[in-house]
């Protein structure tokens, strides 16, 4: 019981890292960017990441070790919704990391980096997704959606 509660907090906790994060990228993100303000997204990218890592390690707990039998997920569509939109946030967010890594090695902060649009628009559409997979887990929670 005591695992339980403690993997669905750190579940709660890392979900809010992933939101938090994709909200500060998206206030920090403009057209053009010093190298000083790129260092800072990375700062929030990397905590992006580990948060992400963290909302994976404990779904997957809560899935196939202390949560609810396995059949009640695996037999969802909406569950399966959740981790196809989860699993698309995470790929949209590779080249914002990429390019964010890439751009803040360098000596001088006040270099202007232009920043390509995809990267605006990849925030913009995680953020998006990543508000709708609660209301997915909402629905799944109350049985909705079993085949």
């Amino acid at each position: 019981m005591n695992d339980l509660i403690l993997i669905k907090y750190l579940h709660f906790i890392a979900i809010f890292g992933v939101v938090g994060s994709l909200i500060t990228e998206q206030f920090m993100i403009d057209e053009k960017l010093t190298k000083k303000d790129i260092k800072r997204l990375s700062f929030v990218d990397a905590v992006y990441g580990i948060s992400a890592v963290l909302v994976l390690v404990a779904g997957f707990t809560l899935w196939f070790g202390v949560g609810k039998p396995a059949e009640f997920y695996t037999k969802n569509w909406i569950f399966h919704t959740k981790v196809t939109l989860f699993i698309i946030v995470g790929i949209l967010s590779i080249y914002p990391t990429v390019f964010f890594l890439k751009k803040r090695k360098g000596d001088d902060i006040h270099t202007i980096i232009h920043i390509p649009k995809i990267i605006l628009w990849s925030i913009r559409i995680e953020l998006l997704l990543v508000f709708v997979i609660p209301l997915l887990a909402i629905l799944m929670a109350l049985g909705i959606g079993r085949f």
